[in-house]
C-alpha cells in the first residue's frame, strides 16, 4: 500500500463521524438502488406469471401447421414445450348477431394441451371424447345464441376458402370472396360452458369450441410453441424463414420486452429510471458534500503533498480510493438492508396486487443478478462522480495556494456589507453569522439545496398521496349503496322481472332494487325554472332567452316501490300526497354538477319521438337523487339533467307516448359476500337463456381495486420519500457537522475574546434561522409549483371534478422538520467544538 492510499484510510480513521455518516448515506442509496431494480425484477416476473396463467406460456404458434413442423419444433434444443391442437374446421353459426364472427370453430385438444393451455370452466365438465364439446360462454353474450349444458348439436364442417387460399382464426371475417366449402357432418354432445379460450383473439372470425382430438392425424395443427430462452424468439423466427406463418403471444412478451408493442416495458423502465435518477441527485449531494468538506480539511496537506513532489493524478488516485473504501463497507451493507426492506414491502403488498391483477399468482422476491449488480454499478458510479469532481478541484489549485488555506474564501468586503436596518434590528452575534453566511455561500449553497430537496420531494409526494384517497372517496360515495350491477339496453320488461325474482333470492343478498329509464323529448314552462338553470342553459340548447317554453330532454326513472318508499322518507316527503300520479310527480334537476330545487309543482308536457302524441305531468322539484344505477339512456352529456322519478307501477301510463320498451333496464343488489353472490347470480344468468347484450359488474370489487392500488401507491411513496428524506438527513447532519468543525479556529477566537455561552448560542441559533428560512424560500414555491402540475395531471385524467388541496399539513411537517433537523444538528456540531480547548483549537492548522 503506497503513502497515498495510507494517508486516506488515516483520514477516514481521524474523521470517523462523518465517515460513519458518508457510509450510511452510500449504503441507503445503494439500498434503494437495490430495492427499485428488485422491486422492478419482481413485478416484471409476477405480471408474466400472471400472463402466462390467464393467456398461456407459450411464446410462438403456428396457426397453420402439420405433424412435420410438430415433429421438427419438438427436436430443436431450442424448444422446451410444444403443444398441438387439431383444427377440425369451421361451421356456420346460425342466427348469430355478431356479423364479424359468423362461424363456430372446432378445435381438437389433446390432455396434455388441456393440461398446458388455459381454458376455464363455467358449469359442467372438460369432454372426455371427440363426440363431446365445450362451448364458450360468450357464444350466448356476443353472438345471441344460447346452447345449453346437454344440448346435441349438428354442424356442417368444412373449410374457409378464399382463392384457393385456406383461411384460419388469425384471418378476421369478412375476407373478399370467401366461402366455407363443407366436406362432413358432426354431432356433438355439449359437456361444459366455458370462458373465451385464450387462445381465440377478439377479431377471430369463429367462437371456439373445445372437443378432444381425433384419434386419426389431422392435416392442420395449431403448434404452440414454448422457448427454453424467450430471447432467441426472434432467431427462431427467422430460421423458420419468412413462408411460415406464426403469431406471437403479444399478451406474454410484452412483459418480457419481445413484442412489438414496447409500452409496458417503456413505462416499467420509465418509473424505475425516474426513481433512480432522484436517489441518484439526493446521494451526490451526501457524498459529493462529504467528500468536497473532506477535502476543504485537507487542503493543506494536499499542498504539502504536492511542494514534495506529489502529481495532481496521484491525489486525485488517493481521493478515489477513499471513495472506493467507503463503498466497500456502505455497499454491500445497502444490498444486505435493500432486500430484505423490500422483501418486506411485496409481503405487505401481495395480497393487493392479487386483488387489483392475478389472483393465482404469488407476488414473490425475484433476485436478479443482473439486477443486484446495477445496482452496485450505479452506487459505485455515483460515488466515483461524487469524490473525483472535488477531487479534479483541489489537484489542480496552486500549490502555495493550498498551503497558506487563501482559497477557501474569495469574497469582496462590499459583498459583506449588510443594511442598516439589519444592523439596528439584529444583535453582534446575529450581525456575525449573517456576515459568515454571506462569506461561505458554497458551503450553505449545498445544505439549502439538499433541505429543499427534500421538502418539495415530501410535499408533492403526500400531496399526491391525498388527490390518490380523494379519488378513492369518490368512488365510495359512488358505489357505497350497492355492490353488484346488472343492466341491458335490449331485454324486455318481463324478462328482467322474471330474472329479478330469481337474483334477489340469491344467497347473500341483503337488498335489492330495479328500475328502467326512458328519456322523452319534453316542453317546459320557462318561467318555471330556477335562473341558475338559465345561466348554462343556452350553452347546450337553442335557446332565446325570451320565449316563453323551453325544449329539453327529460329523463324518466321507473323505480320499485321500496326504491320510491324510500327516497320520499328521506325528504320528509308524504307518500299519500306524492304517490306518483300526474298530478304528484318528483323531479330532480341538475346543472353543471349542482342540484336545484322548485317548490312550486310545475307542467312539463312529454312527447313521443315524432311529437304526434302528448303527456301532460305536473312535476316538483326535489334536492336529491334517489340510490339509482347509472342511467344509459341519458348518458349523452347535455350540460344539465331533468329526471322524473316515478313508481313503477305507473309506467303504463307513459306508453301512451309509444315507447313501448325502456331504454334501459337495470338492477342492483347488496350483498354481504359480493364475490360470492355475483358467481352465483352468473351461473343463473349463464343458465337461464339470456340471448341480449347486457352487463353485469361488482362494482365493491372495482372499489376493493381501487383501495388496493392506492394502498400500494401510498405504500410504495411513503418508503421512498422516507428513505430519500433520511439521506437529505444525513447529507445535511455531515455537511453542517462539518462545517462547524472546520470553523472551529474562527469560533474558538470568538470565544477567546469573550463571547459568552449564552452569545455562543445565539449566533449559531440565528444561523440555524437562516437555513430554514432560505430553505423555505426556494422549496415553497417549488412545492407548490410541484403539486399544481400533479393537480392538473389528475384532473385531465380523471371523469369527475377533483378539489384542489392546498398542501398545509405536509409544508407545516416540511417547515417543523427543516428547523428541527438543523437544530438538532446545529447542537451537536457545537457541543463538540465547546468541549475543546480553546488553546489547542487556535493552534489548529487543520492538518
Amino acid at each position: 500500500m503506497n503513502i497515498f492510499k495510507k494517508v486516506a484510510l488515516q483520514g477516514l480513521k481521524k474523521n470517523r463521524t462523518r465517515t460513519l455518516v458518508t457510509i450510511v448515506g452510500v449504503m441507503l442509496s445503494a439500498a434503494l438502488f437495490t430495492g427499485v431494480s428488485t422491486f422492478a425484477v419482481s413485478l416484471q416476473d409476477y405480471m408474466i406469471k400472471g400472463a402466462a396463467d390467464k393467456y398461456g406460456g407459450w411464446h410462438v404458434e403456428l396457426p397453420e401447421g402439420d405433424a412435420e413442423m410438430a415433429a421438427q419444433a419438438e427436436q430443436d434444443d431450442r424448444v422446451a414445450e410444444v403443444v398441438s391442437l387439431q383444427n377440425l374446421g369451421y361451421a356456420r353459426l346460425e342466427d348469430g348477431k355478431n356479423e364479424n364472427k359468423p362461424y363456430l370453430f372446432l378445435s381438437g385438444w389433446d390432455q396434455k394441451a388441456f393440461d398446458t393451455l388455459p381454458v376455464k370452466l363455467i358449469s359442467g365438465r372438460l369432454p372426455e371424447n371427440s363426440g363431446e364439446v365445450l362451448v364458450p360462454a360468450h357464444l350466448a353474450a356476443n353472438g345471441g345464441v344460447e346452447i345449453a349444458v346437454g344440448d346435441t348439436i349438428s354442424l356442417a364442417v368444412g373449410r374457409r376458402i378464399s382463392g384457393g387460399e385456406v383461411l384460419g382464426q388469425h384471418n378476421p371475417f369478412p375476407v373478399k370472396e370467401e366461402t366455407l366449402v363443407t366436406t362432413e357432418n358432426r354431432t356433438y354432445t355439449v359437456v361444459g360452458i366455458c370462458q373465451r379460450p385464450a387462445i381465440e383473439e377478439f377479431s377471430a372470425p369463429g367462437y371456439t369450441l373445445v372437443t378432444t382430438a381425433d384419434t386419426a392425424d389431422a392435416d392442420s395443427l395449431s403448434v404452440f410453441i414454448t422457448l427454453k430462452n424467450p430471447y432467441q424468439l426472434h432467431a427462431y423466427l427467422k430460421d423458420l424463414g419468412a413462408d411460415v406463418d406464426s403469431v406471437l403471444n403479444d399478451d406474454l412478451l410484452r412483459f418480457m420486452g419481445l413484442s412489438g408493442e414496447k409500452t409496458i416495458t417503456i413505462l416499467l423502465f420509465a418509473i424505475c429510471g425516474i426513481l433512480i435518477a432522484l436517489v441518484v441527485v439526493g446521494s451526490v449531494f451526501l457524498i459529493y458534500n462529504a467528500f468536497h468538506i473532506s477535502l476543504s480539511e485537507r487542503t493543506h496537506q494536499f499542498g504539502i503533498l504536492m511542494s514534495v513532489g506529489a502529481t495532481a493524478r496521484q491525489l486525485r488516485g488517493s481521493v478515489l480510493f477513499e471513495g472506493l473504501c467507503i463503498g466497500a463497507v456502505g455497499i454491500p451493507l445497502g444490498i444486505l438492508v435493500g432486500l430484505p426492506g423490500i422483501k418486506l414491502v411485496l409481503f405487505l403488498v401481495e395480497k393487493n396486487f392479487k386483488n387489483v391483477m392475478y389472483d393465482n399468482v404469488q407476488l414473490e422476491l425475484v433476485v436478479s443478478a443482473p439486477a443486484i449488480a446495477a445496482a452496485v454499478v450505479l452506487s459505485l458510479v455515483t460515488i466515483l462522480i461524487s469524490a473525483y469532481i472535488p477531487a479534479r478541484k483541489a489537484a489542480g489549485m496552486p500549490v502555495m495556494e493550498c498551503i497558506r488555506q487563501t482559497n477557501e474564501i474569495k469574497v469582496e468586503a462590499k459583498k459583506l456589507k449588510t443594511s442598516r436596518l439589519a444592523q439596528r434590528l439584529l444583535g453582534l452575534e446575529e450581525m456575525l453569522a449573517l456576515k459568515n453566511f454571506k462569506r461561505n455561500k458554497q458551503r450553505y449553497r449545498s445544505i439549502i439545496l439538499s433541505l429543499t430537496f427534500s421538502v418539495v420531494l415530501f410535499v408533492s409526494a403526500s400531496n399526491f398521496s391525498s388527490y390518490l384517497n380523494q379519488v378513492a372517496d369518490r368512488s365510495v360515495e359512488v358505489v357505497e349503496n350497492y355492490d353488484l350491477v346488472f343492466s341491458s339496453g335490449d331485454m324486455e320488461e318481463s324478462e328482467m322481472l322474471q330474472l329479478y325474482d330469481e337474483l334477489k333470492d340469491t344467497d347473500g343478498v341483503t337488498a335489492s332494487a330495479y328500475q328502467a329509464d326512458v328519456t322523452y323529448p319534453c316542453r317546459i314552462d320557462a318561467g318555471k325554472l330556477p335562473e341558475q338553470f338559465f345561466d348554462t342553459f343556452g350553452e347546450f340548447l337553442d335557446y332565446d332567452g325570451e320565449s316563453q317554453q323551453i325544449d329539453a330532454m327529460l329523463d324518466a326513472v321507473f323505480v320499485d316501490e321500496g326504491t320510491y318508499e324510500s327516497f320520499l322518507k328521506s325528504l320528509g316527503l308524504s307518500e299519500d300526497e306524492y304517490n306518483g300520479q300526474d298530478d304528484r310527480i318528483i323531479m330532480a334537476g341538475w346543472v353543471e354538477g349542482y342540484l336545484y330545487m322548485q317548490e312550486e309543482p310545475m307542467q312539463i308536457t312529454l312527447s313521443s319521438d315524432s311529437g304526434d302524441r302528448v303527456k301532460n305531468v305536473w312535476a316538483t322539484f326535489v334536492n336529491d337523487y334517489p340510490d339509482l344505477l347509472p342511467a344509459e339512456a341519458g348518458s349523452e352529456f347535455r350540460g344539465y339533467s331533468l329526471m322524473l322519478i316515478v313508481p313503477y307501477e305507473y309506467k303504463s301510463g307513459f306508453d301512451e307516448l309509444g315507447v313501448t320498451a325502456a331504454s334501459t333496464l337495470g338492477m342492483t343488489f347488496e350483498s354481504d359476500n359480493p364475490g360470492g353472490t355475483k358467481s352465483q347470480m352468473k351461473s343463473i344468468l349463464d343458465a337461464s337463456g339470456i340471448t341480449v347484450s347486457y352487463s353485469f359488474y361488482n362494482l365493491y370489487e372495482i372499489l376493493e381495486q381501487n383501495r388496493n392500488m392506492e394502498f400500494v401507491v401510498n405504500l410504495f411513496a411513503a418508503v421512498f420519500t422516507v428513505m430519500i428524506t433520511l439521506i437529505s438527513i444525513a447529507n445535511v447532519f455531515n455537511t453542517i457537522s462539518t462545517n462547524i468543525r472546520l470553523r472551529r479556529r474562527e469560533l474558538a477566537m470568538l470565544r477567546s475574546v469573550g463571547m459568552s455561552e449564552r452569545g455562543f448560542n445565539k449566533m449559531l441559533r440565528f444561523e440555524c434561522v437562516l437555513y430554514g428560512a432560505r430553505t423555505m424560500l426556494w422549496s415553497l414555491p417549488l412545492s407548490l409549483l410541484m403539486t399544481g402540475l400533479i393537480y392538473e395531471g389528475m384532473s385531465a385524467g380523471a371523469d369527475f371534478e377533483i378539489r384542489f388541496i392546498f398542501p398545509w399539513e405536509s409544508i407545516g411537517i416540511s417547515i417543523l422538520g427543516v428547523f428541527l433537523i438543523v437544530f438538532i444538528t446545529m447542537l451537536y456540531a457545537a457541543g463538540k467544538v465547546k468541549k475543546e480547548n480553546i488553546i489547542d483549537a487556535l493552534r489548529d492548522e487543520m492538518t
